[in-house]
């Protein structure tokens, strides 16, 4: 009976993962699926995405400021992203007295286009397996010596390779290093704010609505590439030209309806789609909650400042926003994949791969064994590295102890001084050391109570009382030159970071008796002993047999077709516009609309107010060409394309090609995906390109930028 149960088990598995593989995946582009994508209604041939000897769709498609995704959408480089992923450079260009956050920007012409130092856009111009060239000699290599001689064989491989002046060249791991690839990428560097709605549009509904379906989000602004009279990479200057893209995409406002075949084509970032059993369990039972828990502290104790402060909430808008997107998804991860059964789905899959290939049940034992030796450690690395990336103050110590590590071994020339002081300004521009010692108190308070007593530092038993803390660490925080609230050399380092440096060799002094930077250091260096080097280790043959696992999953199940984890390299995803029944009598439809957002209107909220103008263009049904069959504009809609974090600003295509929306977020109920695609629950979130196109022509009276696109209607 247990024997026919684990079968009927298997079976179910390798159905749902026939359909996983039918709507999921994130292919390479010159690997793409073409059959399937054909089936699923696709018009187009996958030269038409992908093409090095002709315009092909990917040459409109760029990894927008090394994170998120961005598209060409007009003849004259005018490009398209997430509201989101625009959001640090809409708050660099905002201030109190002219708030573009809250009131929007539009460029009524190019000159008037605000320039973004150090915003960069990446075209991927050519993809090639490059598997045996970095593989070369490393036959019987284990670690460190196989990365030394992978990295050699990088190193050799990117020295033969003929490439122009502005073009570099990336290769890439996949499949946990069984495989390699070479990218060969152009960089712009002149990228310009062209447009952005205000945030009562473009984070319409903000933490609340953040991961959740129904959605009403205008998550859109535009910039413009900008090239040299030559159509080339150059810095920013008054001379550049727009960009001429060899293609961009039409941008269409036909109605769209269920079961349509989409694809997205972007960057995603990273997933861990074939990790065993164990390791899921781990994350869903251990490390997220704590990851979870130390946010829940950060972004409550943050919220408080900026729901009774403008100039704090301006000044902490874009931090806050980076804190609380992966606080909200790892809340969603853990519950998508208790609701999927994920874990006892991997046994499944582990035992039906081991009934075809014994050896695979000694490589599952054998990380089975390692990941619960890991264990503490692990929890220990999750609870350390979140506490120091969201206590800022704690942060700062870290950057300083970095600096002061470089500058005692002579690594520090003036280009390296003068590039960690350019990180400073950067630091305290948007810092507020009296908020941070609360933040960085409370966090402290949680660290000492939620870790084991192996790995605490000394006297750190004594920070458990969360109230005690606060007024402890202000004192330190006072008293503290890394915070910038005690002078040395005669000067702030958040006021003069020039005078602060004038004395370098005092300078570093005092850090080391700042009393900030030692408490930092003395929990750093605990951590260092007790927990990093056992975690990294046992990581390391972690690693070392996943990568074996890999190689086994793909020699055994030949049923199944592969693709490789993302890792910020171009791909491409697909499925078809479609509604969800995420729990028990919940159904969604595919499609929201703008009376949707004026259900939500609450006026004067910090998450739900919106313009006026756009009160008064509902109520007048002032419209125009966007309104769908229902009479209504369209806000967002929802597909079962594969998408994470990176695919943020990624094209939505139709079966021609043409743009039909903009991806911004997934549904809640399916953002495990990352490390368990289910058909029933993963959707991804886009914003359709009728509103986009309403807010630019009718809300921003912005009619230019629509008359530089191809409309197809």
């Amino acid at each position: 009976m247990i024997k026919r149960n684990i079968l009927i088990a298997s079976a179910f598995f390798s159905f749902s993962l026939g359909i996983a593989q039918q709507y999921g995946g994130m292919w390479i582009p010159t690997e793409l699926n073409e059959k399937e994508m054909k089936d699923l209604g696709m018009k187009i041939s996958a030269k038409d995405i992908f093409n090095t000897q002709k315009p092909s769709i990917k040459d409109a498609v760029v990894q927008f400021n090394g994170g998120c995704t961005a598209e060409i959408i007009s003849p004259k480089g005018l490009l398209l992203t997430n509201h989101h992923c625009g959001y640090g450079q809409i708050q660099s260009h905002s201030t109190v007295q002219n708030d573009l956050l809250s009131n929007g920007f539009w460029a009524k012409n190019m000159s008037s286009e605000l320039p973004n130092p150090g915003v960069t856009v990446d075209f991927i111009v050519d993809i090639k397996e490059v598997t045996p060239q970095i593989l070369q000699g490393t036959e019987n290599l284990q670690e460190p010596e196989l990365s030394k001689k992978i990295a050699a064989n990088i190193e050799t491989y990117k020295k033969t390779q003929k490439i122009e002046d502005y073009q570099s060249i990336s290769v890439k791991s996949m499949y946990y290093g069984n495989k390699f690839y070479a990218y060969v990428i152009e960089t712009y560097k002149d990228v310009r704010l062209v447009g952005a709605p205000p945030q009562s549009i473009g984070k319409f509904g903000s933490d609340t609505d953040n991961w959740v379906w129904p959605r009403h989000t205008g998550d859109f602004s535009m910039f413009r590439i900008y090239a040299d009279k030559n159509n080339k990479p150059a810095e920013y200057s008054k001379d550049n030209i727009p960009y001429v893209p060899k293609h961009y995409l039409p941008v269409s406002i036909k109605d769209k309806n269920e079961n349509d075949f989409t694809f997205v084509f972007g960057f995603p970032g990273r997933t861990t789609e074939y990790l065993p059993a164990i390791a899921v369990e781990k994350i869903m039972t251990e490390i997220d909650p704590a990851r979870i828990a130390v946010r829940d502290v950060a972004l409550k104790t943050l919220d408080e400042k900026m729901r009774t402060d403008d100039a704090t909430r301006i000044q902490y808008a874009s931090k806050y926003a980076s804190v609380a997107n992966y606080w909200k998804k790892w809340i969603g991860e853990v519950e998508g994949l208790k609701k999927s059964n994920a874990v006892q789905k991997k046994k499944n899959y582990e035992n039906s791969l081991a009934a075809k290939n014994p050896a695979i049940k000694t490589t599952i034992d054998q990380i089975n064994k390692l990941y619960a030796d890991q264990a503490p450690f692990a929890l220990n690395n999750a609870y350390y590295s979140e506490v120091v990336r969201n206590a800022e103050t704690l942060m700062l110590a870290n950057i300083f102890s970095g600096f002061i590590a470089s500058a005692e071994a002579g690594k520090l020339d003036e280009k390296g001084i003068a590039s960690f002081k350019k990180r400073l300004a950067s630091f305290y521009k948007d810092y507020n050391a009296e908020l941070d010692a609360k933040v960085t108190a409370k966090l402290l308070a949680l660290y000492a109570n939620k870790t084991a007593p192996q790995f605490l530092p000394a006297g750190f038993a004594e920070l458990k009382d969360e109230n005690q803390n606060i007024i402890n660490f202000e004192k330190l925080s006072k008293n503290s030159v890394i915070t910038g609230r005690s002078n040395v050399n005669g000067a702030s380092l958040s006021e003069n970071i020039d005078k602060a440096f004038s004395n370098q060799e005092n300078l570093i002094k005092s850090i080391k008796k700042d009393p900030v930077y030692e408490l930092f250091m003395n929990m750093r260096n605990t951590y260092m002993k007790s927990a990093d080097p056992q975690f990294t280790s046992l990581q390391t043959q972690i690693d070392a047999l996943q990568k074996k696992y890999m190689a086994q999953q793909m020699e055994t199940d030949k049923d199944r077709k592969f693709f490789p984890d993302a890792n910020s390299t171009l791909r491409v995803t697909y499925g078809q516009v479609k509604g969800s029944s995420p729990r028990d009598a919940v159904t969604y439809d595919y499609q929201t609309h703008l009376a949707g957002v004026m259900e939500k209107y609450v006026p004067g909220d910090y998450e739900f107010d919106v313009p006026q103008k756009l009160i008064d263009l509902y109520n007048k049904k002032d419209y125009g060409i966007y309104k769908d069959k229902t009479g209504d504009v369209p806000v967002g809609f929802t597909a079962t394309n594969h998408t994470t974090g990176g695919n943020s600003g990624s094209p939505a295509l139709d079966a021609k090609g043409n743009l039909i929306g903009l991806n911004f977020d997934r549904q809640w109920e399916g953002t495990m995906s990352d490390i368990n695609y289910d058909p029933r629950f993963s959707r991804n979130i886009m914003v359709d390109t009728k509103y986009i196109l309403f807010i630019i022509d009718k809300f921003a009276n912005s009619k230019w930028l629509i008359d530089e696109m191809k409309i197809v209607k």
